[in-house]
Order: structure tokens, then sequence, then C-alpha cells
């Protein structure tokens, strides 16, 4: 906020920057005080310089411009004005010295073209002083190794630099030598550059120069389509210069991949995954300290919130050989760097302690004493720091104090000290998980004695609660080497105990989340109840006492993850003639059933579902004549209460070809039967339609299948799911009623390519409980089945298995299916079977388990010449 309070502590920051007259302006602008607030603010320091810059005042200008270039790199574009600026000031040589000293800084913030062009054409000024031409040429050769293989802009520091030898009358030697090494870069219009110098040269071009030309243009028409990606493409054009650097590290030159690298830093600078990548490549190939440190630097700079940067750079300044001061300021520039989580700290701790160790030599004890206190300076600022701005330490698992245990232990000899350190661990909640016990244990082994590995390991035993069993067997493996009668006994005794306790909490546990589950399992159940009851009640207002028993109890003999057989019959047709009967199979692959014949109805006396107005006369069919199977569907599965079917389906189908007729099958009460038939003009709209299978209508899911006369093609069968054991299929049962798809593909994906999901639902398209999973191979669905079976999901256990499910073929093909259903079934419950139980055929044994099958037990038929399946043949054929 603008307040007096906040300007003037900003004054007393920036009092060298600011005049009294200012101080006393309480309209100063906010640029000026957020700086107060966040000195670290980028866009504040820009907006500072430009407000400066507009009212010329250029000594305050100069040391905001300082300021901002201690905290941050400068833009191409502040630099170029901050050195503008200056050089218009500059009176005397000891002014031009500040001023290439300000140049040696610019050049070192990003590698720009433009600033680089500048500062040999000012340094051409000064040529007349003592040893200014090889001043200028100096500058030169420097400007040519950082941006001479600029491919767009680099051509204009080698024009400069020809045309400064070339005003000196230099020696002919020296001009050729720039043409030749001009022409053996790839750079933009090159060709002209070629075409210049053969005109300049008496002799013509040398062959070995033509040589290297050509290289250097096939180069070039290699990185003109990156060069073109760039010109088009929108700032920051991050994707298009990674494009560019992948090709530049395939090709292998050092220097071109550092040029490209830099072009990508100056208009990506903020990027931190850029940064690790080219410093990277520097660490592991050019491997140059000033070239390595300055770039460390710099992307520090440029992100120092990033911890991996800071950790590279100390690596980098040990690598080469950084004196131990330098080392330590930027470490503690790191701390004051600003992470963002926790572990960050934890981090950079780590590896600054590693790099105190490193330097450590055990026999004296200066370095000792300093890595002593600092492993107790990190364990205080994780405790205070850290814990205070992130409500954590970081280090969950005390990594530090386990370091400093085992250098105590390894170095010093000092036991004690790493056993002190080790029960501050344990009092950190770590007690309870036995790699942390085991871990103490294993050092005690190594450096302590075997009391102290007896104390730890009984310790142990009373302590954890993830593995006791492993921590049961290392106690008794261990008294087994080192114990004695009594030593083993104790541990028998108190293991025995553990695993009794444990077992005891681990019963109890599975009880309570087996009554969780069964909970929820019961809710479900009542809410799936409750909302059966409102739909029955909904249909005994509109279906006026037609309860469709048979069908129902069809249902529950299949199951509803069956896909329920549809009933296919003909009606009156458009003549008003008597239907005839037709048995029909949809995809389930299971005889339809025969309606029973029912008399000719006078027109109008079909009421619709509402029972208050009569309903438009429907045929209920067409004959065989008139009906093309080809080009009809039938659509089951409808409710039953569905408002104006004719209508619904004829728009839906509408997007499949032209829809010739929609024709709804009505009881003889006038209510809708759930099914019908659509026909099409075009048999080429059949396979469109079947796309349309199982989308749901007024919230359950209709089946489209093909419209086929079981009486020509009794062989006929479009059930879309095979019935054999498929290996490279699972089948998982036991899944929580709200696992969507993408959760179970989540899940189901860690072990494996999934191709396909298919979650069963029941004919109101609420889910089972029940998926099948198709993977890419019969090894990824084994390894799914290993991994997932007997695992939790929402506090539900997972059964999960090759996929086998069942036949869907009848079990008695002798015997027709309604006959036969109807013996079996018998038309309700309260009626008993009429067929003899000798032409009950006996299933045959199941040749493996199947989902959600048990194995029936084998039969043998009765003896005589005639088996039961011919004898039901006879007696039907009589």
């Amino acid at each position: 906020p603008i307040t007096r309070s906040n300007i003037d502590r900003h004054y007393r920051i920036h009092s060298d920057v600011f005049s009294e007259h200012d101080k006393a302006n309480v309209n100063t602008p906010c640029a000026f005080l957020q700086l107060s607030i966040n000195a670290f603010d980028y866009n504040c320091h820009v907006d500072l310089i430009k407000l400066l810059r507009q009212e010329g005042k250029l000594h305050r200008l100069r040391k905001a411009r300082q300021k901002m270039s201690e905290l941050f790199p400068l833009t191409e574009e502040i630099w170029l004005d901050w050195l503008k600026d200056e050089i218009r000031l500059t009176e005397d040589e000891s002014d031009r010295e500040k001023v290439y000293e300000l140049f040696e800084r610019a050049v070192k913030d990003y590698v720009c073209p433009e600033i680089w062009l500048e500062y040999v054409q000012y340094s051409i000024g000064g040529m007349g002083a003592q040893g200014g031409i090889e001043r200028v040429r100096s500058i030169f050769e420097r400007a040519l190794t950082a941006v001479g293989l600029h491919m767009t802009k680099g051509a204009s520091i080698w024009e400069a630099y020809r045309e400064f030898e070339i005003l000196l009358n230099a020696q002919l030697e020296r001009i050729h030598t720039l043409f030749r090494r001009q022409l053996a870069v790839p750079l933009m219009d090159m060709e002209g550059t070629y075409a210049e110098y053969s005109d300049w040269a008496d002799d013509g071009v040398p062959e070995m120069v033509t040589r290297q030309y050509r290289r250097a243009l096939q180069q070039l028409e290699k990185g003109k389509p990156f060069e073109e990606a760039l010109l088009v493409s929108e700032p920051p054009k991050l994707a298009e210069y990674q494009a560019y650097i992948d090709f530049e590290m395939k090709e292998g030159d050092p220097a071109r991949v550092q040029i490209i690298f830099e072009r990508a830093l100056a208009e990506n600078c903020l990027v931190p995954d850029l940064w690790i990548k080219y410093t990277t490549y520097l660490d592991r190939q050019l491997k140059i300290k000033d070239l390595v440190l300055s770039a460390h630097e710099r992307a520090v700079r440029n992100c120092p919130w990033t911890m991996g940067l800071w950790k590279s750079y100390l690596l980098a300044l040990e690598r080469h050989g950084a004196d131990h001061q330098t080392v330590t300021d930027v470490f503690e520039k790191a701390l004051n760097a600003g992470f963002i989580q926790a572990t960050d700290y934890v981090e950079i701790w780590q590896s600054f302690l590693d790099y105190l160790r490193r330097r450590v030599d055990f026999k004296w004890s200066r370095e000792l004493d300093e890595l002593r206190a600092a492993f107790a300076r990190s364990l205080d600022y994780l405790k205070q720091d850290v814990e205070e701005r992130f409500s954590e330490s970081g280090d969950l698992s005390c990594t530090i104090m386990q370091i400093w245990a085992r250098i105590e232990a390894l170095h010093c000899k000092n036991m004690q000290k790493a056993r002190e350190l080790w029960d501050s661990i344990m009092t950190k909640g770590n007690a309870k998980h036995a790699n942390m016990w085991l871990e103490y244990y294993n050092l005690e082994r190594s450096y302590g004695d075997a009391s102290h590995c007896r104390k730890a390991l009984h310790r142990a035993v009373q302590c954890t609660s993830d593995y006791p069993e492993h921590v049961c067997d290392v106690l008794l493996n261990f008294e087994r080497v080192e114990g004695s009668l009594e030593d083993w006994d104790a541990a028998v005794q108190k293991t025995e105990t553990k695993i009794n306790r444990v077992n005891e909490q681990r019963v109890a546990e599975k009880e309570a989340l087996q009554a969780r589950q069964e909970e929820e399992k019961a809710e479900h159940r009542r809410k799936a109840k409750a909302d059966k009851k409102g739909q029955k009640k909904s249909q005994k207002v509109n279906r006026t006492g037609d309860k469709r028993k048979a069908d129902d109890e069809y249902e529950q003999e299949w199951g509803e993850d069956a896909e329920l057989p549809s009933k296919r019959l003909r009606g009156e047709d458009d003549f008003g003639s008597t239907a005839t009967e037709e048995l029909m199979e949809t995809e389930s692959g299971l005889f339809g059933r025969r309606a029973p014949p029912r008399k000719t109805e006078p027109p109008g006396f079909r009421k619709n579902q509402r029972g208050s107005s009569e309903a438009p006369q429907q045929p209920q069919d067409v004959s065989k004549e008139q009906r093309i199977d080809e080009n009809c569907v039938f659509v089951s599965n409808l409710a039953f209460n569905l408002d104006d079917p004719e209508g619904k389906l004829r728009a839906l189908f509408q997007g499949c070809g032209t829809v010739q007729q929609v024709r709804p099958v009505f009881s003889m009460n006038g209510v809708f039967r759930g099914y019908c038939y659509v026909q099409f003009e075009d048999r080429l709209a059949v396979p469109e339609a079947l796309k349309l299978d199982r989308k749901e209508v007024d919230g359950r899911p209709m089946y489209v299948s093909p419209c086929v006369d079981k009486n020509k093609n009794p062989d006929f069968k479009v059930f879309k799911y095979k019935t054999a054991m498929e290996k490279h299929k699972i089948f998982i049962s036991g899944l929580p009623y709200t696992c969507t798809k993408e959760t179970l593909e989540d899940l189901c994906k860690q072990h494996g390519t999934v191709k396909a999901i298919r979650l069963v639902t029941n004919r109101s398209g609420k889910p089972k409980g029940l998926a099948y999973v198709e993977y890419e191979n019969e090894a990824q669905a084994s390894q799914a089945v290993l991994k997932m079976d007997g695992s939790m999901l929402e506090n539900f256990t997972l059964s999960v298995a090759i996929s086998n499910p069942p036949s869907r073929k009848m079990e008695d093909k002798g015997v027709p299916s309604r006959l036969l259903g109807a013996a079996i079934r018998g038309k309700g419950r309260t009626q008993i079977s009429l067929l003899p139980r000798s032409l009950y055929r006996q299933s045959t044994p199941d040749a493996k388990a199947e989902n959600g099958t048990v194995s029936a037990p084998h039969t043998t038929e009765t003896d005589g010449s005639l088996s039961n399946e011919d004898f039901a043949r006879m007696l039907l054929k009589k």
C-alpha cells in the first residue's frame, strides 16, 4: 500500500537513487514503492528505469540500472539503451574505459549479435589510442567466436571485420583469410559472399575454398527449415528451438550446439528445463571452465527458484576447483533463493554436506569440525526455517541424520555419537518402520557390537508395525548365529507374542473392512430395490395389469449379465390380417419365444400408454413378403413407458439412413412392450444402425441387433463377445459400483497396454461390479492377474482371472428351447414341470472353470438302445 511509512522505508533502501523532491512527493508511482516490499520484482525494475529515462535523470538512472543488473541478467534491449546512454556521456579516455567495462558485462548476460556489433563499432572509434587497432581486432575475434556461427545474424560481424581490414589497407592475405573463414561457415546469403569473393580475388576462388563453401552450403540447406520455422512462429518459440537443438546435437558440432542453445535462452530465459539441458551438455561435452561456470551462474540468476540448477552449480564449482569461500557463498545464495517445496532445502543441504565431506581429511580436526557444525546447522535450519514455512521438515526419513551417523561410525569410529543420532531419528516417528530399524541394525552389525545389535532388534520387534514378520526373522537368524540358548528362548517368546498380536489386529481390521463393504453393498441393494419398486409402480399405472411374468423369470434364470434375448414377434400387417409367428435370435445367441396367437382387433381398439386418448392405428408388422430382413434391425430393452417410441426411434436412426418405417410392438391392452422393428430403404444403413447398440434411451441402454428369420437361418449367431477362453483378456469382479471406465483404465494400464475395457451392466444400464479388460498380449494379462488379484480399490477387494465367459448355447439342441425352457421353469413359480424326468439332459462337465460358472457333476445316460435325446425327438415328432 502507498503509505508514508512505506515511502520512507523505500527511500532509506534506495536513498542513492531518489532525491528529497521524490521523497516528499506522496504521489510517487507504485513501481517505486513495490521495490521496497519486494526487491526481486523484475517488472517494477523495468518500470522504474523507463520512468527515470523519460525524466532524463541519467545519474539516478545509472544507479537503478546498476541495482537491477546485480539481481537479474538484463535483456538485449535494456543493455543497448544503457550502453547508448553511457556512450553519449563519454568525454575522455577514462570514461571510455568505463564503457568498455560495461560492454564486457553486457556480453556475459546473453549472446546477442547486436550487442557485439555495437561493441566492435565502439572500439573502432578508439583505435587511435596506443594499441587500439590490436584491441579492435581482439574484440572482433571474440565476437566471431561468440556469434560468428549465428546463421541469420552472424554475417554482419564478418562483413564489419572485413570492412575494417579493408579500411586499414591491411595485407591482402588477411582479407583473403577472412573471406575463406566466412565461406566455411553456413550463413544466410552466403552465395552473395562467394560472388563477392570471386570478384575480389584476381586469381579466382581456390579449389579448397570452393569445397569448403559447398559443404557449408549443404549444412545451410539442412538448417534452413528450422530457421524458417523460427521466422514464422510467435515468441517464445520454445518448441521450434527444442527441435533445432535436437538437430544440432545429432550433428555433433559443439560450437553450433552452443550457439543454438544461447539463441533459445535469449528468448526463453525463464525456462528451467532449458537451462538444465544446456548446463548438462556443457558439463559433459565441452568442460571449459569459464564457459561452464558462466552458464551455471546465469542459470541461477534467471531461475533462482529451481533447486536443481543450484545443485548443479555447486557440483560444477567443485569439479573445476573453485575455492572454498566461493562454493560457500553460492550455497548461502541458494538458501535465500526461495525454493517452492521443503524437500528442495533438504537436497541443497545434502549437496553442500557432500561437498564438505569430500574435502575433509579425517586426520585433521579443522575440516571435520566444520563438517559437524554444518550438519548441526542443517538440522536446526530444517527444524526452524523450513518447518515454519512449509509446516513440514521435508526430511521425514531423517536422511541427513542417517548420513551423519554413518560418517561418525565409519570415518570417526564414534559409535556413541552415531547411536545418539539414531535415537533422535527413532523419536521423530520412524520407530514403526521396519526398514529404519534394519538400517540401524546393519550399522551396529558393521561398526558396533552384538549386544547393541540384539537390543536394536528387540526394540524393532516391539515397535514395528508395517513388516513385523521380517523383523522377527532377522532377530531369530541373529540369535542362531550369535546367541545362547537363553537368548534364543527370549527371542522366540518375543516374536511369537508379537506375531499373535499382529494376526489378531489384522483379523479385526479385515472383519471391519468386510463389514463396511457389506454395508455399502446392502445400501446399494436397498437403493436399487427402491428404484425398481418405484419403476414397477409407474409401470402398473401405464401397463393396466400386464405383468410380463414369463419375461421376468426368463431374465432371472439367465442373470442380468446374460443379455436377455429379445422377443421377435409379427403382429398385424397393414391389411389387418392375423400375424404369423416367428422365432428370431438376437446377439445373445438364444432362441426367441413364440407369442400367443390372438384375434384381429378392430381399428382404434388399442389405447396409448396414458389410456386417455386413442392411439393411431399402427401395424404390428408386415408380411414376410413385404418386410425385408436385410434392411431391418430389431430394437429391444426399451422402457415400457417410453413416450412416442415411433417418433423417438425415427429421429434416433435417421442419421444411419432413410427410415422407411418404425413398427413398435404393443400388447393386447395397447401397452408398448419395449421393442420394435426399424426398416430402412437401403441395406447399407443397417451396419450404421448396429453401431447404436447399447446407446442410452431415457436412461436405459437399447439393444440393436440384425433382423434375421430363424426359420431360414437356424445357425445364425451375432453375439459379439467370445465365449471361449481369451488369454489376453482378464475378468474383474468385486468392483465398486461407482467405478468408471477411466478409473479402471488407470488401474490396469500399470501392468500393460490396455486395448479395450467393457463394464458389465444390467438391462437398466446400472453397473454390476464386473468388467472385462483386453490387453495387448497374454504376458501382460497374466502379469495383471498376478498383481491385481486380491488388491483393493475403494475398500473393495478385487478378484481377477483370465477371461473365460460361460457358454451362451442351449444345453440340449434336441429339444426346442421354448419347450425345454417351459418344462424346466414352467410359466410361474407355482407351476410344476410337465416334461418327463427322463428327458432332462444332464450337462457335461465344464472343461475348465468359467467366469461366473461352477462345473456340474457328470451323470451318465440310462442304459438302453435309445438315448434321452433320441427319445425326446421321437416323442415330439409323434
